[in-house]
């Protein structure tokens, strides 16, 4: 997608990397303040921004409940195995 503009950085780049952006777990050569740069630049690019998360908000509102206690025992215990045998090799 473009937006016909010229931008410091493509807009393909900016929406393939929306879901990073939003959860904060940007890596590689672009940075965060590359994607708002482009976001407050880019009308359609901040259009689909918004709209992700929008859809993110109500998916976690909605969302709301938790793992029973047993489960989120089980998985520690078992993060907590698989980190042993990590470190034992």
């Amino acid at each position: 997608m473009s937006c016909g503009r010229h931008h410091d950085v493509d807009c393909d780049e900016v929406l393939n990397r929306v879901y990073l952006f939003l959860d904060h777990e940007m890596e590689g050569s672009l940075t965060y303040a590359q994607i708002e740069q482009h976001l407050f630049e880019c009308g359609p690019c901040l259009s689909k921004f918004d709209i992700e998360r929008v859809v993110r908000t109500l998916v976690q509102r909605s969302c709301a409940e938790h793992a029973p206690e047993a489960l989120r025992a089980k998985v520690r215990s078992r993060i907590h195995e698989l980190t042993i045998e990590i470190t034992e090799v």
